[in-house]
């Protein structure tokens, strides 16, 4: 049976609604293999429990984890402590009043770890700590996508079969978004001596894995996408309150004009370390819009320019980055003034690409204001088999900023091309009837 017309809207809205709202799931079909995985190798026993070392390793292709930096938390299976660390800290002691001489680093049953900042002294760093809990993404950075600390265990056992697996775990970045798994034992790690010619191996190892969740990271998107063409006049915006709605009822500070008094406060007051963004008011009120330019059409190549502006008078993002799926990335030329990356998370399909900024050049998107935007332009060649302007093929199908999935405008609100619009269509025509009236009337008076 048919549906009637106002069935098909309550439909297309429903579907509509669907898409626009954020997934719970943590699973990112952009990178289905993503995730933080924490390692946790035993390398000495001591007299009361064993000295670890314990790894975060970001095997996410694009999201990373900024300043301030991660939290790594637990809960004790016993009752054990904390003697000592390297390269981190407990961010509490906790009550540690029962010892009397020797007083260990932290006593809490849930402690939670930091990462110490750079510069820390020597003989307070091991290998790959002291970033200040920044962690780059796999695809970005791999070398620095690590991060480390030691720890002494007191009161937990000296055997294989006496030390007990931590339960709990949380991650923090450095707020909420991971959900971290159960912890595992698994096969010992082994490590090569530097010569190359002997391995040793931990003598307990167990590994927990933390999945994102957009979702669970802020009920609200974080960035939306706005388009434009050279064929069509239309400036497609940001979806109305892509991010939330300016509400005159919500507490001051929830946006601010650019040109408002209470600006300048914020901008110059250091102890306004907070956080929630503070968006210049706009009708999105996304901290970042990502504007998607199809700038122009030769014989052999279309071009397409890339603007990311910064709406967040609270934010610098360093080490950002962009991913963006459209089936010409196969066919990239040049990239103008960012990396580039392909990520192919669908094996030989490469429809995916990371870009990025250029270190010390436009890798830091400054706060909201004049500054606050980064912007360079792709080139790509036509593939005859595929390449059309029509129906919205020359706009991303999906955008991430920072691993967030952004909002895009809907597809029937694209710039269509001219000889799609019947009232352009009809514009097109109006010279062939011009000329068809024309030569009517000459050969009347013939």
């Amino acid at each position: 049976m048919a549906r009637t017309p106002r069935a098909s809207v309550v439909v297309l809205l429903a579907v509509a609604a669907f898409s626009l709202a954020p997934s719970s799931d943590a699973y990112d079909p952009l990178d289905p293999n993503g995730n933080i995985t924490i390692k946790w190798d035993v390398l000495q026993w001591t007299a009361d429990g064993y000295v670890a070392v314990v790894s975060l390793y970001n095997y996410q292709q694009y999201r990373h984890i900024q300043a301030p930096g991660w939290k790594l938390g637990w809960v004790w299976a016993k009752k054990e402590i904390i003697w000592a660390m390297t390269g981190g800290q407990a961010t509490e002691q906790g009550d540690c009043s029962k010892f009397k001489t020797n007083i260990p680093h932290c006593c809490k049953k849930d402690p939670e770890v930091v990462d110490l900042l750079p510069g820390t002294p020597y003989n307070m760093q091991i290998a790959n700590c002291c970033k200040g809990g920044v962690l780059t993404s796999w695809a970005q950075d791999p070398d620095n996508a690590v991060a480390s600390f030691q720890v002494s265990v007191g009161q937990a056992g000296t055997t294989n079969k006496t030390v007990k697996v931590p339960k709990n775990f949380t991650l923090m970045s450095p707020g909420p978004g991971y959900t971290c798994g159960p912890a595992k034992l698994v096969k010992p790690t082994k490590f090569i001596t530097p010569d190359g010619r002997r391995s040793t191996q931990a003598h307990m190892t167990w590994n927990v894995t933390c999945t994102y969740s957009q979702f669970l990271a802020q009920r609200s998107p974080t960035c939306c996408v706005s388009l434009s063409s050279f064929y069509n006049d239309t400036i497609v915006n940001c979806p109305t309150c892509s991010c939330g709605c300016q509400n005159n009822s919500t507490a001051p500070g929830s946006c601010v004009e650019g040109n408002s008094p209470y600006l300048a406060s914020v901008v110059n007051n250091p102890a306004k370390n907070s956080l929630s963004p503070l968006v210049q008011c706009t009708s999105h009120m996304c901290p970042i819009r990502v504007h998607w330019h199809v700038k122009v059409n030769y014989k052999e190549y279309w071009r397409v320019k890339i603007t990311v502006s910064n709406f967040n008078y609270r934010m610098n993002y360093s080490q950002w980055n962009l991913v963006a799926q459209h089936p010409n990335f196969d066919n990239l030329t040049t990239i103008f003034s960012f990396n580039y990356k392909p990520l192919n998370p669908y094996g030989e399909i490469n429809d995916t690409a990371m870009l990025w900024g250029i270190k010390y050049y436009n890798d830091l998107l400054m706060t909201a204001g004049p500054d606050g935007n980064v912007q360079s332009e792709l080139l790509f060649r036509k593939k005859p088999s595929t390449f059309t302007f029509q129906k919205g093929w020359a706009f991303p199908r999906r955008v991430y900023f920072n691993g967030d999935n952004c909002v895009m405008p809907p597809p029937d609100a694209y710039p269509w091309l001219p000889n799609a619009s019947p009232r352009l269509s009809a514009s097109l025509l109006l010279p062939f009837l011009t000329v068809w009236a024309a030569l009517s009337i000459l050969l009347a008076h013939a």
